[in-house]
């Protein structure tokens, strides 16, 4: 229960303690203006009363009796009692049993007796020209039953605010650690190695909804990047396997062989694995790299039609001598938020992709669109393509389609090119036939 304010419970609880200490505060000024309005309206009544007794007797104090002796006969006092004294003191009138004051004006709590009861009341005392006092009285049982009435309905809403909150901190509560439950139970089942497990959605729509989807689309993210790292480790091992055989046999030639010539033809053919080893791994680090984000923070304004153009111009020349047609359809105006370099080794592992695996004659075709959603980068050529089910796996390390398994290369271009969309938020896939074509889909402006 440390620091149990810093838990769901605990915030509402604070909360809802603070509401009910507004109203308490309300309560407070709503019964002090209440009770000074109560006060206020009798002091009124009691010196419009006064007033009057003055106004019916004005012959004097003689008058001012025969007044108050109507009032009491006629029973129309309504609360209200009177005294009058002459100057020493002696009762004239009244039934009110109270001491008369000496000074004038108003006396809050006055005590008299009413049928051997002590009492108070609420007076205005008023000193005649001939000497005599007037005392005109109010009981205040009315403002007391007033006050007692509003500290009763304050304390009672006191009271079921400050339920209803803890209440409501309880259910609050429940429901945030239920939520949270869920959430622990996935990180748990994760921890222990289930990486498939995610975070449940109830579709409500709510925050709880927003932070499991957010999380599910992090735990998506990781889980591809799990995956492609066991594919990477199964890759490396297995196709790496047949060149370090080569170069691990072409050392045991130059090992076993005692003629000098032998072993510089062995040397030189082991010094060419290795180069090519380097290169696979070069090339693994480069794809790692551009997978890990950082690319992006680098992302500037890049002029898309004019380095297509100029890209696929520059190739032209290597085109024509291997005996392809090169065609060029370029929206212009084209523009995207992205690394010109990695776009550049995007559009040049398609173009060498092209001229590497399509046989002679055949045409390819650099189209930059922009479409409903998105702008299309596309490299397509009419040459006999590949199967539906290498198709699926050539954005993979190490994968090659039927036709290129009997060229050269390690089958890390299209991976490349893979990692470089996925670095810029889009999205490339393999069109259908005839021929063969990658298309890639980036966020334009």
């Amino acid at each position: 229960m440390k620091r149990w304010w810093r838990g769901t419970f605990g915030l509402v609880a604070l909360v809802a303690l603070g509401f009910a200490l507004a109203t308490l505060a309300i309560g407070v000024v709503a019964f002090e203006t209440t009770h000074e309005a109560l006060e206020q309206q009798l002091d009124h009544r009691i010196a419009a009363e006064t007033q009057a007794l003055i106004d019916e007797g004005d012959d004097g104090p003689t008058g001012i009796a025969m007044a108050i002796r109507r009032r009491e006969a006629a029973r129309s006092t309504a609360s209200l009692a009177y005294r009058l004294v002459d100057a020493a003191g002696r009762q004239v009138a009244g039934r009110l049993d109270a001491r008369v004051p000496t000074k004038p004006g108003y006396v809050e709590l006055l005590p008299y007796t009413s049928d051997g009861e002590r009492r108070i009341a609420q007076s205005l005392s008023t000193i005649l020209p001939s000497g005599h006092r007037l005392l005109v009285a109010a009981d205040r049982a009315v403002i007391d039953e007033m006050d007692r009435t509003l500290l009763r309905l304050f304390a009672e809403s006191f009271g079921a605010m400050l339920l209803l909150g803890i209440a409501a901190a309880w259910i609050v509560g429940a429901v945030t650690r239920a939520r949270l439950a869920r959430i622990d139970r996935t990180a748990l089942a994760i921890i222990d190695g289930d990486l498939a497990r995610r975070v449940p959605v109830t579709g409500s729509g709510d925050e709880f909804d927003g932070v499991a989807t957010t999380l599910n689309r992090m735990l998506d993210r990781i889980g591809g990047l799990v995956d492609n790292l066991r594919q990477v480790s199964s890759d490396v091992a297995h196709d790496l396997r047949t060149p370090l055989t080569r170069l691990h046999n072409r050392l045991d030639e130059a090992l076993a062989s005692d003629d000098r010539a032998i072993q510089l033809v062995a040397i030189e053919a082991a010094a060419v694995e290795a180069r090519d080893l380097l290169e696979v791994f070069a090339a693994l680090l480069r794809i790692a790299e551009v997978e890990g984000m950082s690319a992006r923070a680098h992302f500037t304004d890049v002029a898309l039609s004019v380095l297509v153009a100029d890209l696929a111009e520059v190739y032209r020349p290597a085109m024509e001598v291997g005996g392809h047609r090169l065609a060029i359809v370029i929206a212009p105006g084209i523009n995207i938020q992205g690394d010109r370099r990695l776009l550049q080794r995007l559009l040049s592992n398609l173009l060498d992709n092209a001229i590497a695996h399509t046989p002679t004659g055949t045409k390819v075709t650099v189209t930059l669109e922009r479409t409903a959603t998105s702008v299309r980068l596309s490299v397509a050529d009419d040459g006999p393509g590949v199967s539906p089910g290498a198709a699926a796996t050539l954005f993979q390390r190490f994968s090659r389609g039927d036709i290129s398994r009997s060229t050269s290369g390690h089958g890390l271009g299209l991976a490349m090119v893979s990692a470089i969309v996925l670095a810029h938020g889009g999205s490339v896939a393999v069109q259908p036939p005839p021929g063969f074509a990658i298309a890639v889909d980036l966020a334009g402006k």
